[in-house]
């Protein structure tokens, strides 16, 4: 239960049924309102899946009011892998977009995150707070070292991405050790305005609210853009060092922490 919401509980996925609840939810956000799309999309059933799911921990945010026979009680997910998770040859979600052999080879303790969304009733409110209380939480609890994952800007125009991706290029490129790189194939080079000519403001009005939040938490992100045309997005690999937050942002993350106990 969160202290001002009675309604609202945070928890774990924790059997076949909840998982179909995210999945639910996915579906009604990255593919009802999104347009997107993918081998194992249900569109009978109305579930957004995939081959990974059975493998990555699932954060919800339940309304009680709501009906969970019917799967409308989850609203709001977050998907979540950790590193030690993987079976030996396993590999991460975001490898099917990024190569990740710079965090693979650094010997510290990896968090990969994907599929985050809210249900468009909760969205501007308190929800995705509450989920990343819960992040917070499941980081600290596992003495997660890096956090990852892909986050996306809707659309594959690239033309009219050119001043947010060229931003995150100019003044949020990972340093050396954390530098994951798109694959080849889909792989969109970010530096497309050179830096004197980027109008700051416009291009964090244009960037989804998901990857500031990270940027403000001291995140970075890859080397590339990887254009997914089945999901219809954009998208780019964020990467934060835990170890590398400043002060401010450490207290911040910490006192999120303390707040979902």
């Amino acid at each position: 239960m969160i202290a001002d919401d009675p309604y609202l509980v945070l928890r774990l996925a924790a059997d076949a049924r909840d998982l179909r609840a995210a999945q639910r939810l996915r579906y009604e956000v990255f593919v009802e309102e999104l347009g997107g799309d993918g081998p194992l999309v249900d569109h009978a059933a109305r579930l957004e899946a995939d081959a990974f799911d059975p493998v990555f921990d699932h954060l919800l945010l339940v309304d009680t009011r709501r009906d969970p026979a019917a799967l409308r009680d989850v609203v709001g997910v977050y998907r979540l892998l950790p590193g030690d998770r993987l079976a030996s040859g396993g590999r991460f979600y975001s490898e099917t977009e990024y190569d990740l052999t710079v965090l693979r080879r650094s010997g510290r303790r990896l968090l990969e995150l994907g599929r985050s969304c809210v249900h468009r009733d909760y969205r501007g409110g308190m929800a995705m707070f509450h989920l990343w209380n819960g992040l917070a939480d499941y980081v600290l609890d596992r003495g997660i070292e890096v956090l990852f994952g892909s986050a996306s800007f809707h659309g594959t125009d690239v033309a009219a991405l050119a001043m947010p991706l060229s931003y995150l290029h100019h003044a949020c490129l990972a340093p050396p050790e954390l530098r994951v790189r798109a694959q080849p194939g889909h792989f969109q080079r970010m530096d497309l305005i050179a830096p004197q000519a980027i109008d700051r403001r416009a291009a964090m009005v244009a960037t989804p609210s998901l990857i500031k939040a990270y940027l403000r938490l001291g995140g970075f992100v890859g080397e590339g853009a990887w254009i997914d045309r089945a999901f219809n997005t954009t998208d780019v690999c964020l990467v934060m060092d835990t170890a590398k937050m400043s002060e401010k942002h450490r207290a911040f993350y910490l006192r999120k922490h303390g707040a979902s106990r």
